[in-house]
């Protein structure tokens, strides 16, 4: 939730209007290779069953499940925004041809639904954020109601994902369904030992430093496993630019707030986030991965969050 406005008290409106009418805001580009997301894995079987995911980020855990039995694309493409995504003729025949269709729901991908009525698909479909036991869910920005669809951000809630993915997948491949449930208690433990290490190095870093403003809402669950306390938020939701007038109310509560660092994403012009964090005096993280996965170091859902609990962490240090 976007911190409360205080009485103006900066007028920076000429120092960021120029970036505001360049489109800073606009989507950035990811230079990866690989269409389907993420560290491509062992090459499918002949026989393996045709998976389609919404983003590389949950492409990746398929993949990581399924192994050689199953062959994953993702229609997001990296360092696209699942938020706005317009999918193309080739994607409704990827989607008219899959075996299953995974997204996550929670009004992040909605427009799946649609999209596979309209290719005549077969395919199950399951939605790996919806109803997940263990997890309290957390409000969303803007419209009243909404809930926060990131889950994955906290690698707990991600552990709940990898178990319906085996489960999802047995189910369309029963023939299989112990190579998927090894897989998925294998990566389990991964991920496990990730959770632990995030936990350990961001609590490793004094609560007062731990204060900090996020570009999107996307790090809400990342921020309540982590111990982080995000104390303002850039912009609403992707395509809605906030005018000179917010940007300056926003800087001057963050000088307020005593928070030490801002977080952006990659698939995100830096230059407001830079812009902000530069007048504010804090720390600034542009290139994080959250909706999408990026090139190596951070092509693959774990090597994602190491990427972004690393940068986090150097950022509150300094």
């Amino acid at each position: 939730m976007r911190i409360p406005r205080p009485a103006l008290r900066l007028d920076i409106t000429r120092l960021v209007s120029a970036v505001l009418i360049a489109g800073i805001v606009a989507a950035g580009c990811s230079a990866v290779d690989d269409a389907a997301g993420g560290s491509s894995g062992p090459t499918p079987v002949p026989d393996a069953i045709d998976v389609v995911a919404t983003t590389t980020v949950l492409a990746d855990l398929v993949r990581r499940v399924g192994g050689a039995q199953v062959d994953v694309t993702s229609l997001v493409p990296p360092g696209g925004e699942v938020h706005t995504f317009d999918p193309t003729p080739a994607d409704i025949a990827r989607v008219a041809d899959a075996d299953l269709i995974v997204t996550n729901g929670l009004g992040l991908d909605d427009w799946v639904a649609d999209l596979a009525r309209d290719s005549g698909s077969r395919a199950s479909i399951v939605t790996l954020g919806e109803d997940l036991a263990g997890v309290t869910y957390l409000e969303g920005e803007g419209q009243a109601g909404t809930v926060n669809p990131h889950l994955w951000m906290d690698v707990g809630n991600a552990i709940g994902y990898v178990e319906r993915i085996g489960e999802q997948l047995a189910a369309v491949d029963a023939a299989h369904a112990s190579v998927y449930e090894t897989g998925a208690a294998s990566y389990d433990e991964r991920l496990s030992a990730l959770d632990d290490s995030a936990r350990e190095q961001i609590g490793a870093i004094p609560a007062e430093r731990r204060k900090v403003v996020s570009f999107h809402d996307a790090f809400p669950y990342f921020a309540e496993a982590y111990g982080l306390e995000i104390v303002g938020t850039v912009i609403d939701a992707p395509g809605q630019d906030p005018s000179a007038g917010e940007i300056a109310d926003l800087i001057d509560s963050i000088r307020a707030s005593g928070a030490t660092a801002l977080f952006g994403e990659a698939q995100f012009n830096p230059q407001l986030a830079q812009t902000i964090a530069d007048e504010a005096g804090i720390a600034v993280v542009t290139d994080l991965y959250t909706d999408s996965l990026g090139g190596p170091p951070a092509d693959t859902y774990e090597g994602m969050i190491r990427w972004d609990v690393e940068r986090v962490v150097d950022a509150l240090q300094r």
